[in-house]
This record gives C-alpha cells, sequence and structure tokens, in this order.
C-alpha cells in the first residue's frame, strides 16, 4: 500500500480549466502568507517556493503536477514543485543528517510511527491549535495513524481500502450473485471457475495476496496485535483464515498459485473475483469489454467486518525551511472537500476528507460507492513499532509456505508469531 505503479493508477485526462474549476484559495489567510518567506526562501519575485517530495513517478507525476499547477494558480505568495525520491524516507533521513530538507513531503502513513521516533518529523498540534482545524472533517483510523506518542505529525490526504471485484457477465452466466459472506464468496468462486481436462481455465477467485491476510483475519473477529503488544494473529482467527485459504486453494480449487502470472488476469477476464483498491479503477475502465462491479469486503463466519485503509498523508520534516508556506498547502489540499475531489478526478484516490469522499462523484458512481462504505470501518495497520517488519520478515514468508504446502497453518502461525514476538521486542 505504498505507492502505485504507473501502469497501475494511471491519469484521467483533464483540461487545466477542469483542474482549476471549484479551487479556491479558501482558507489560506493573508496573515498567513505574509508570514510564509519568514526563515525560508522567497525568489526574487517575492514569492516563497516549497518543495515537495514523494515517491509518486511516472503518470502519478503528471497528476501531482496538475494539482500543484492549480495551487500555484489559487494565489500569488507560495510556489510549490514536486521532486521524485523513490527511497523517500530514506532520501529524508539523509537530508537532515546533510542539509536540502524539502519543505512538505508526500508520505505513506505507515511509516509515521518509525520515522517520527527517529525526529525525522514536525509534530504539528500548535499549528492546527493556532489555525483551528477541525480534524473531526478526516476519516479518524488514517488520522490515528499520524499520531505518535500523544502528538500529531501530520494530515491524512488520501485513503484506500481493498474491496471485491467482480466479473458482471461471469457472474451472470454462472447464475449468482456477488457474495456478501465468507460461505457464499466460497460457492460462488465455485459456480465461476472453469477447467477443461483438468487444467484450470478460469479461477473463480484470486488468492494470490497472502498479505491481505491483515483483512481476512479481522472478518474472522482477530488481531494482529494484542494490547499487550505481542502478536495476535497466532490464534483460532487466524487458523480460520488458513483453513478457509486451504478450502478454497486445495479443496474447491477455485485457484492455482501462480495462475495468470506476469499478466493482469482479471482485466484479462480469466479471474471471476479478486480484491484489489481503487488504484486499479482507471486501468480496468480502459480495458475493452470489461464489465465489472464491486462490492464491499465480506463478513466473516460470525458476521464481522473486516478492511484495511492505507494511502498518504502529508508531513513537514525536520529543518523545513518554509513550515508556514508548506502548512498552507497542506491545509489547501488537505480540508478545503473540493480541491480533495479534483484530485480524485486526476488520480482516482479516495480523499482522507470525509465531506470529499462523500461528494457525489464517489456516492453516485457504482466503482467507488463499496469504498467509500468500507471506509466506515476500516482500520490502519498496527502502528506498533516493528510491525512493518514483522509482516515483511515474518507473517508473510510463513503464509507463503502454507499456501506452497510447506508448513501446516499451526506451524505457519506459530513460525511467524515467534520471529514477530522477537522484531516487536528488539524495537520496544
Amino acid at each position: 500500500m505504498k505507492t502505485m505503479s504507473a501502469n497501475g493508477l494511471g491519469s484521467v485526462p483533464l483540461s487545466r480549466r477542469a483542474v482549476l474549476r471549484g479551487i479556491g484559495l479558501g482558507a489560506v489567510s493573508v496573515a498567513a502568507l505574509a508570514a510564509c518567506g519568514t526563515g525560508g526562501n522567497s525568489s526574487s519575485d517575492g514569492v516563497t517556493d516549497i518543495t515537495m517530495w514523494g515517491s509518486w513517478s511516472g503518470d502519478q507525476v503528471t497528476q501531482l503536477n496538475q494539482h500543484l499547477a492549480a495551487f500555484n494558480a489559487a494565489q500569488t505568495s507560495i510556489r510549490a514543485t514536486y521532486v521524485v525520491k523513490e527511497l523517500v524516507e530514506q532520501s529524508l533521513l539523509t537530508a537532515i543528517a546533510g542539509g536540502g530538507v524539502p519543505d512538505i513531503v508526500l508520505w505513506d502513513r505507515y511509516q509515521t510511527a518509525l520515522y517520527a521516533r527517529k525526529g525525522a518529523l514536525t509534530a504539528i498540534d500548535d499549528l492546527v491549535a493556532r489555525d483551528g482545524v477541525d480534524l473531526g472533517q478526516f476519516y479518524q483510523s488514517p488520522l490515528t495513524e499520524m499520531r505518535v506518542d500523544g502528538k500529531l505529525y501530520g494530515l491524512p490526504l488520501l485513503v484506500d481500502n481493498r474491496s471485491l471485484f467482480y466479473n458482471k457477465a461471469h457472474l451472470d452466466e454462472a447464475g449468482v450473485t456477488p457474495p456478501t459472506t465468507w460461505a457464499e464468496l466460497a460457492e460462488v468462486a465455485s459456480a465461476l471457475t472453469v477447467r477443461e481436462n483438468g487444467t484450470l481455465k478460469r479461477a473463480g477467485f484470486a488468492l494470490n495476496d497472502v498479505g491481505l491476510f491483515n483483512i481476512w483475519i479481522l472478518q474472522a473477529g482477530g488481531r494482529l496485535v494484542n494490547p499487550d503488544g505481542t502478536i495476535g494473529f497466532n490464534s483460532e482467527a487466524g487458523l480460520a483464515v488458513l483453513d478457509f485459504w486451504d478450502e478454497l486453494l486445495n479443496r474447491r480449487k477455485v485457484y492455482e498459485l501462480g495462475f495468470g502470472e506476469g499478466g493482469d488476469p482479471f482485466a484479462e477476464q480469466i479471474v471471476s473475483m479478486k480484491y484489489d483498491g481503487p488504484w486499479a479503477l482507471a486501468g480496468l475502465d480502459q480495458v475493452s469489454g470489461l464489465d465489472y462491479g464491486i462490492v464491499e469486503p465480506v463478513k466473516g463466519p460470525n458476521g464481522d467486518r473486516g478492511a484495511v485503509t492505507g494511502g498518504f498523508g502529508l508531513v513537514i520534516p525536520k529543518g523545513a525551511r518554509n513550515v508556514d508556506a508548506a502548512w498552507e498547502f497542506a491545509k489547501w489540499w488537505t480540508t478545503q472537500p473540493a480541491n480533495g475531489v479534483n484530485f480524485a478526478k486526476l488520480s482516482a484516490w479516495i480523499p482522507a476528507n470525509i465531506e470529499a469522499a462523500n461528494d457525489p462523484y464517489f456516492t453516485e458512481n457504482d466503482h467507488y460507492k463499496a469504498f467509500i462504505g468500507a471506509m466506515n470501518y476500516a482500520q490502519i495497520r498496527p502502528n506498533t513499532p516493528g510491525y512493518s517488519d514483522v509482516e515483511g520478515q515474518a507473517l508473510i514468508p510463513a503464509l507463503q509456505k502454507f499456501m506452497a504446502g510447506e508448513l501446516s497453518a499451526r506451524d505457519a502461525l506459530a513460525e511467524a508469531e515467534e520471529l514477530g514476538n522477537a522484531i516487536l521486542a528488539q524495537n520496544r
């Protein structure tokens, strides 16, 4: 959930006039603008130049540049420029140590707990209080992800979640409707699976991303980390997830590992259902002959809902020279709903601003409705220090061994728990 590839997101062509429509200066105060250049970089024309770093590249750069152009045109005191940094977090630490710190960063919220504790980010509580920014306008889970040890280190900007994509023609052909529960998912996936002479020709459901275990365990009523900061996924809920995966993969045979690898099997219509995020919309909408729908994630055996939200925020790094100007830019983008909606039209991302996310652009669009609905219960991944390493170094490798038949469900979760607790202990 860190970034999307340029191919995965694409850009929606809009004229500059369309981009600027409805975008005004709004909350950028005259007094604040007058202070923007203090201690910072003012050009010869009196404009304060600010630089935003981010890891987005390819078509995403075009999207960002169009949006920054709208900000630059909306007022005359600040000029924002985007610079691509592939390893943005590491680059930021290097810049803090050696100079050349940007003014603002397009920030993977999941990294906030780690880098705030490294002293890389500026707390913004005083700025929020000074300007009376209402934090209730944001989805609270993403906002929580930017709060570390009682301090707020940025504003949430963009959100996502994984909802269930389905091929309408395939479901109509099989005479089934989109599933709403695990049990229905198993039945529908079975009905959609096509084999010829024992060879899989069409998979009913894509079970190719074990990283989505975090969604499934919430649907099973479980947790990833316990309240005491230890691993929580080695549980009856965790076992229920792996048993259901085993049912889909090995007993019902609705999928085979590696099926359709190297392309997009859903777009190629050889996979009938999958979990995916809003970044997939732009590409899928351009596929000729593909008619697809999206529903919210299915409920678990006891009716539990589970969705995980990732996405980005805006942070001001330690050592930034133009804090006030960066802050005005952050407010312009995050607290004015029209600006969030306009960026969605460029990028397909959902704003973290609740009013913006509930704009008719999203709520009256069949491909966005599910994502907006799922945001009502979507949770963030644990912001326990070190948990990101637990996923990458302990949980995902163990789950891959389970899927390959190398470990039993119990052994896989036990192995991940042991290594995961060791990683968490190192980060306390």
